[in-house]
Parts: C-alpha cells; structure tokens; sequence
C-alpha cells in the first residue's frame, strides 16, 4: 500500500525523512533541535491556516453566499471549517508552547522567557516575535475560536442574525489582525535565526 494515499502515511512518510536527514546529517534531534523544528512546523500549520482562512475561505463563502444560484457556504461551514479550525487552534498552541521552550532552552531556563519579553540580553528580535505570537494566539483563543462557535453553530446555542452578525465582525478583525501581525512575526523569527538586529 502506497502511504502517500492517507494523510496519516503521508505526515508518518515526512517524519521519518526529518529524522532521517537530522541523523544522517550528523546533527540528531536533541533539545533546541527538536523544539525549534517542532516550532517551525506548527507554525507553518497555524500560519497556513490563517492565510487559507483570509485567502480563500472567508472570500469563497462571500461568494457562495452572493450566488442565488450556487450551492451556498454550507459544505464549507459544516464540513471544513470545523477541522481547518480544530487544526487551526491546536497549531497555533502547540506554536506558543514549543517558542516557550525554545526560548527557556536560548536562555538557560526562566531567565530565557523574561529576557524575551522584556527585550534584554539580545533577545530584542525574537522577543518581539514572541510578543507578536502571544497576542496572535490570544486572538485565536478568546476572540476568533469562541465567535466562531456561534456563527458554525458549533456551541450548542441557538443566536440571532444580530448576535451572529457580531460575531463574524470580531472574528474577521481579528483573523485579520493576526495575517497583519504574522509579517512582522515572521521577520522577527527568521532574522533572529539569521543573525538581523534592529
């Protein structure tokens, strides 16, 4: 059976590459190696979605819902949106988590997390970063994640247009302001990693 036919064999195919090439580089996958690859790749997850989601979810259901004639948004609010979200959510955790880690393990412990955060110790670049990562994920877990449960209806409640209006407005804005806030997220990570000091 060919393991590129389930995503499963797919993600299990592109895992044993990883480690294959962090072993046979000499490099291996101890510590900051595991964690800083296990950042990049949830990071890719969580940013993916977030650009899917601005990209192309949110103006194909502007469209389905503009087409008298169309099959509506349906398909996508009952069937994608509530997995690309699950992913979307726990990638965008387990992101915060693993820069968390890399940043004790940068720092020598604690002292590695408060020098981030407050900018000290050449930690100017990557604690921006982490600053920007930690409003983005607070605007998936309080803001996008629980105004999206009311507008799939993934809740258990029932809401009125104006509730579910609002919701929308504060889900977009924020999923907005996270694609806005990733740019310059994304610059603080790949500089610090190459050496760029602002």
């Amino acid at each position: 059976m060919n393991p590129l036919l389930t995503i499963k064999g797919t993600l299990a195919v592109g895992f044993v590459l990883a480690i294959a090439v962090a072993y046979g580089m000499g490099n291996g996958l101890a510590g900051m190696n595991t964690t800083i690859w296990l950042h990049v790749l949830s990071g890719v997850v969580w940013i993916g979605l977030l650009y899917y989601f601005n990209f192309v979810q949110v103006p194909g259901v502007g469209a389905a819902l503009a087409d008298s004639d169309g099959p509506g948004p349906a398909a996508i609010n009952k069937y994608i949106a509530p997995t690309a979200l699950l992913w979307f959510r726990m990638a965008a955790a387990v992101t915060w988590l693993t820069g968390l880690s890399g940043l004790a393990q940068l720092g020598g412990g604690m002292q590695g997390i408060i020098d981030a955060f407050t900018f000290q110790n050449g930690m100017g670049v990557i604690g921006l970063g982490a600053w920007l990562g930690t409003i983005m994920l607070f605007n998936v877990w309080v803001l996008i994640w629980p105004n999206q449960k009311k507008i799939l209806g993934l809740d258990g409640k029932e809401h009125d247009a104006d509730t579910i209006a609002g919701a929308k407005k504060v889900a977009l804005l924020a999923s907005r302001t996270n694609t806005a806030l990733s740019i310059p997220m994304l610059l603080c990570m790949v500089g610090y990693a190459h050496g760029l000091s602002f």
